[in-house]
């Protein structure tokens, strides 16, 4: 199964690439009323015991270059939906 995920565009452009053993992520928070969320979601991963999970780059014009350990995917994804920074996620079934 998949994870699969939704978002305002109005509030955020997401997009996502696999990358070896990692995802990354090109992430620009859209509305002013969301700039300080990704310092929250940052915040989360650094305070944790794992070094190597998530890398957050930061810069300008609320723009982030995020790299997530592909066994994190699943709890960075909840971490932009618990900071409303997604409107959804959900497993999808991987079609082939």
């Amino acid at each position: 199964m998949k994870m699969v995920y939704e978002w305002k565009p109005e509030i955020v452009d997401i997009k996502e690439t696999e990358n070896g053993k990692d995802i990354e992520f090109s992430i620009r928070v859209i509305a002013e009323a969301y700039y300080e969320t990704m310092k929250a979601v940052q915040q989360v991963f650094e305070e944790n015991d794992v070094i190597t999970d998530v890398f957050l780059y930061t810069f300008p014009q609320h723009e982030y270059r995020v790299i997530v350990r592909k066994d994190y995917y699943e709890d960075f994804i909840l971490q932009l939906l618990k900071h409303r920074l997604l409107t959804k996620a959900e497993w999808k079934e991987e079609t082939h």
